[in-house]
């Protein structure tokens, strides 16, 4: 199982903090991933409709979109942040 954190507008657009799940084995990268989830439903296809503007932290550390997820405890999934 993977434990999967939803943050801000990817949180209320999925409608649920976090979940943990199956991944198939094909689901290898961050990007493999987020192909995976917009099949899982209406409400993760609308929060990851751009996946290029998602943010994705392993283990509370920011990655790119092509990093392995293997052995990753958490996978934290957030929209574009900005300072403040």
């Amino acid at each position: 199982m993977t434990r999967l954190v939803y943050f801000a507008w990817v949180r209320e657009r999925i409608g649920k903090g976090e979940e943990e799940i199956d991944l198939p084995s094909s689901v290898v990268t961050v990007a493999d991933l987020l192909n995976h989830l917009k099949t899982l439903g209406e409400e993760y296809q609308a929060a990851l409709q751009y996946p290029e503007v998602i943010r994705v932290a392993l283990d509370m550390e920011h990655v790119e979109h092509d990093e392995p997820i293997s052995g990753a405890r958490e996978i934290g999934i957030f929209p574009p942040m900005t300072g403040g």
